[in-house]
């Protein structure tokens, strides 16, 4: 167990290295990017196996959402850099002139990073990267629940980068708990809002900003109008991708009463069709604790299971279930499900909808809207709150580096992805550069009568 001196060293070794200068300029910043990216891809295969050894991963699923998405990531922000860095020229107003303003991104310092166990491999790298790109320094946790992936994560870090520059420490809440007794410039912690909160907390003692990726029960509405086939297949991949482990996956359904039982067949049908009569067999993931999985079995109501609802333990296995006839009474409806259960309920009116959004304890990561009316997806996206979200798919707002990426309310705090990362990592300097060949004397006493030519110009 690493102890509380050694994590102040690395943090104070870090503020040493960050306050020398070394990371604020281009050439040293895209040179770690590359080195990043050479070393992520030499440790491939060992990311692909202890994908599988901790969360079942298959090849195919672990290489898009876990290696693929981070060599996309590494790809596009080292094409970009030099753009982002570049200082944005911002209008000047009236008053101001003859002058020039620009933002200037400048990199906030030391920064700790908390990462997840639904996806330890691309939610450990995607901030780095923002982090390294906007020039700081950075403190790595990932989660002690997969193992594998933060030995490898280790490996890495270590064998590339110095420890003040970027650091991992490995361990379990004690670990943790002693980072965050640190003064960090910024967090980034991504997980549960119950942790978040923690997180703030610790955090507010030393004034630290904080970037808060959560989570939340994120609907997904399937109107009369929809074309069930491509709503059920999206629906199907975005939930059991992952067995449901997935902040921004479809945590319950909301269908409309004239397509229910159609809707319902066809979803038994496509996991059938995908999974076949033994899922566990099939190209699909593992819980990743026993813990883990009682609390998600326990959410499970069997007598109102439409398919699955069978687990085991020593396998960490649940099969991918549908709940139907579900009330927000029932136990499944509590709090956010993170796993492969699915319940659907019935709507007749968008008040019904957003009554049951309403009711829900937190705000919802994303949304998800399957309607072929234009009119019925403003309506829906202009009054339900959600992080973000989809029409007509599920998921794939994430796959666009151009969109931040972020929750509101108990969802999260600020947001990142491509230049948002970036910008998350970086402090925005406001910057006005004022002409000398001329002095407005508008502004310096005696006033006398300036007060009207002050009005014009301010009105």
């Amino acid at each position: 167990m690493i102890n509380e001196q050694e994590i102040a060293n690395i943090v104070k070794k870090q503020r040493d290295f960050f306050n020398s200068k070394t990371t604020m300029g281009y050439d040293f910043r895209i040179d770690q990017l590359k080195k990043l990216k050479a070393g992520f891809k030499r440790y491939e295969n060992r990311f692909l196996d202890a994908l599988k050894k901790d969360l079942g991963k298959p090849e195919f699923e672990a290489y898009s959402t876990e290696i693929g998405f981070t060599l996309h990531d590494l790809s596009g922000t080292i094409k970009k850099l030099k753009r982002w860095m570049k200082p944005k020229k911002i209008k000047t107003n009236a008053l101001t002139q003859p002058s020039s303003s620009k933002i200037h991104y400048t990199p906030l310092g030391v920064n700790l990073i908390i990462a997840p166990f639904n996806y330890p491999v691309q939610l450990t790298f995607a901030p780095l990267i923002a982090a390294i790109a906007a020039g700081n320094t950075a403190v790595v946790k990932t989660s002690e629940l997969t193992e594998a992936c933060s030995n490898v994560t280790k490996d890495l870090i270590e064998e590339i980068f110095d420890p003040e520059y970027v650091a991992y420490v490995p361990g379990e809440i004690p670990e943790t708990t002693l980072l965050l007794k640190q003064k960090f410039d910024h967090i980034f912690f991504t997980g549960s809002p119950m942790v978040g909160s923690i997180v703030m907390q610790a955090a507010a003692k030393n004034l630290t900003p904080v970037t808060l990726e959560l989570g939340g029960k994120s609907p997904c509405i399937v109107h009369s109008d929809a074309k069930i086939d491509i709503a059920v297949n999206r629906i199907v991949f975005g939930k059991f991708m992952n067995a449901g482990q997935t902040c921004v996956a479809p945590d319950y359904i909301v269908v409309h009463k004239d397509v229910k039982e159609t809707f319902l067949s066809k979803i038994k049908d496509r996991i059938e069709n995908l999974y076949g009569d033994d899922p566990s067999k099939a190209d699909y993931g593992r819980i990743v604790s026993e813990r883990h999985l009682e609390r998600i079995v326990s959410l499970i109501d069997q007598e109102k299971v439409l398919i699955g609802g069978d687990f085991n333990k020593a396998d960490r296995y649940i099969s991918p279930t549908i709940m139907q006839d579900v009330t927000l009474d029932d136990k499944v409806m509590g709090d956010e499900i993170f796993g492969p259960v699915l319940p659907v309920l019935e709507y007749n009116s968008f008040e019904d909808v957003y009554d049951i959004i309403s009711r829900l304890p937190q705000h919802p990561l994303a949304c998800y809207i399957f309607s072929e009316n234009k009119k019925v997806q403003d309506e829906l996206i202009k009054n339900i709150q959600f992080g973000g979200g989809c029409v007509n798919h599920c998921i794939q707002h994430l796959v666009n580096p151009n969109l931040p990426f972020g929750g509101v309310g108990e969802s999260g705090i600020g947001a990142y992805h491509g230049f948002e990362g970036f910008k998350c990592f970086s402090h925005k300097k406001s910057v006005l550069k004022a002409v000398t060949w001329f002095d407005l004397k508008l502004i310096y006493p005696p006033y006398k009568n300036k007060i009207n030519l002050l009005k014009l110009i301010m009105k």
